[in-house]
């Protein structure tokens, strides 16, 4: 990316005495874990310096350009003055003011992730405050009703001029440019992280990068990954210089985040404040329209203009030939010929498990030499619910030294079965690598009764007590095992009975073979109520679970025993 430019303390700031009041201000109000150097920039005390990234190192946002501006000074929720007729007044800071649908927008997202990862713990004001700096809050909550940008908001294109270099993934569906990629939307994805990382956040069916609502709780995800805890300061951090892998930026949107955990409030749709200057140019950050897919070819923009002369071209009175740029050079993307499975094992584990052997894929040349520094990217095919580590089902990593790409762990969702995942290329059309993953049931090996209670029953009567069972795999409990109860006619004869102890279901019918059960998180199970016809005698019920355990439990159907009732003792005769 191009060199990070200082941040501004204050536009115009021309003394020292300013700068001075500045520094003061900011280390009062600092953010926690954040300190304020030597010339009053805010640095994350225990961040370790990131050095900027590579295009295929991968960020959110392509490590793009982003606004510099910090908070101001003042408190973003001043003291009540009172007016002129002794009325208290509040002046409430603009920079303060989110504009109302984007700040709705940051709030649902909230909301949503707070089910979903309540582990992540994600504040709504780190939404703002990424979306302050990415976008200036859409522009100034330039949206419409259901939060999609009245105009296009895109980022330079990345084609390694001043910029990463990171060519076109998408066909210029988000970005309009089929080149190279734009940063897309109030919250800036690149396309090829929009690609997994988009969400449907107001509902309407599609995941449009231009959305707010959408871009906020793809956000949120992003920001929620690899398990990561946002009230931990060090995973706060890692998580900020995921989304733009700078020092400076971690700095800045650190600064806004507890600017906006003192106070924020609601302002009208379009009427926020734009910030002034960019990492890249330290200019005005106006994005709002398409930058040229196509780079510049010299020639005139209008009629009687001259073209560019050549750098270190003659400066005498002829007509300076027009100026043509270089081609960026290859990146080791381009020269990557295929995908190669670098040792990967058989992917296997039980639902609910976390797969012990990961994913590798290596980068070759038609040579075969090895590439480092290429993204590759994991995403799961198939209907099933297992995830990469963090709840994700699209992941990416890059390539080291010898040109390996290790997927993070897969974990096991509940659906039994096979998927696929399938490894690609960033940035590059070359075939796909797939992996077959399978994911087996849970099992039991052993299975007890919790009570050793004898279970009789009259005839047509009811079982005073129900089996309870315990289920356990090598000796450690086994939850959510699928059980199977059924009456059968004998130990040797497992067919169901037709008479006997039987359970009732829904609508009260006698059935004798109960399926879909499992045992609970203490492998525990406890077997609905029973219940017996006129026919006496000792029956069988045979519990299994998957993977084989069995406990036979033994019924007993008998009339009532009246034959020990003593008979009451004839009164004593007195004697004549």
């Amino acid at each position: 990316m191009a060199a990070q430019f200082g941040r501004r303390l204050a536009k115009g700031a021309a003394t020292t005495a300013v700068a001075a009041l500045a520094v003061a201000a900011l280390s009062a109000s600092q953010a926690p874990g954040v300190t304020v150097d030597g010339h009053g920039r805010q640095t994350a005390a225990d961040a370790t310096p990131s050095p900027d990234a590579t295009a295929d190192a991968g960020s959110a946002t392509g490590n793009s350009p982003y606004y510099t501006d910090l908070p101001p000074l003042n408190s973003p929720n001043p003291s009540p003055s009172p007016s002129a007729s002794g009325t208290p007044v509040v002046q409430g800071s603009g920079e303060a003011g989110i504009p109302a649908t984007v700040l709705d927008a940051y709030k649902k997202a909230e909301t949503a992730m707070r089910a979903a990862k309540p582990g992540c713990n994600l504040p709504w004001q780190l939404l703002a405050a990424i979306g302050k700096v990415e976008s200036g809050q859409a522009r100034g909550g330039r949206v419409s009703a259901d939060g999609t940008t009245l105009s296009p908001i895109l980022g330079p294109q990345l084609d390694g001029n001043g910029f990463a270099l990171i060519k076109d993934t998408d066909g210029g569906k988000y970005d309009g440019n089929s080149s190279y990629d734009q940063a897309v939307g109030p919250m800036q994805f690149i396309p090829s992280t929009w690609a997994w990382a988009g969400r449907d956040g107001n509902g309407d069916g599609k995941k449009d990068p231009n959305n707010v609502y959408d871009a906020a709780l793809a956000a949120a995800h992003y920001l929620c990954r690899d398990n990561w805890d946002l009230s931990n300061q060090t995973d706060l951090n890692s998580a900020i210089l995921s989304y733009n892998n700078s020092q400076d930026y971690l700095n800045t949107v650190l600064s806004w985040l507890e600017y906006y955990r003192k106070g924020t409030h609601s302002i009208p749709d379009g009427t926020g404040t734009v910030p002034s200057n960019r990492s890249d140019s330290g200019g005005s950050g106006n994005t709002s329209k398409p930058t040229t897919s196509k780079p510049p070819t010299g020639k005139p923009s209008k009629p009687g203009t001259s073209p560019s002369p050549k750098p270190g071209g003659s400066s005498g009175g002829g007509s300076p030939s027009p100026s043509t740029p270089p081609s960026p050079p290859a990146t080791p993307t381009d020269t990557v010929d295929h995908l190669a499975d670098a040792g990967t094992a058989k992917l296997t584990a039980t639902a609910g498990d976390e797969f012990t052997k990961k994913i590798s894929s290596k980068a070759v040349t038609k040579a075969g030499k090895a590439v480092a520094k290429v993204r590759v990217r994991f995403t799961i095919v198939g209907d099933t619910d297992t995830t990469f580590a963090g709840g994700e089902s699209v992941a990416s990593t890059v390539t080291n030294a010898s040109g390996v790409a290790v997927a993070p762990a897969l974990q096991a969702g509940e659906k039994t079965g096979d998927f696929t995942v399938r490894a690609t290329v960033v940035g590059r059309a070359v075939a796909a690598l797939d992996y077959k993953a399978t994911v087996t049931e849970r099992v039991a090996d052993t299975l007890v009764r919790t009570g050793d209670t004898a279970l009789t029953c009259t005839p047509g009567g009811e079982f005073a007590d129900q089996v309870e069972v315990k289920a356990t795999y090598k000796s450690a409990v086994a939850d959510k095992v699928a059980v199977t109860a059924t009456l059968i006619k004998s130990k040797d004869d497992a067919t169901a009975n037709d008479k006997g102890p039987y359970f009732k279901d829904a609508d009260g019918k006698t059935v004798r073979t109960l399926t879909g059960l499992t045992t609970d998180a203490d492998g525990k199970l406890q077997l609905p109520k029973m219940y017996a016809d006129d026919t006496t005698g000792t029956f069988v019920l045979r519990v299994t679970t998957a993977g084989g355990a069995t406990l036979d439990v033994q019924l007993t159907v008998a009339a009532a025993d009246t034959s020990a009732t003593p008979s009451p003792s004839p009164s004593a005769s007195a004697s004549s």
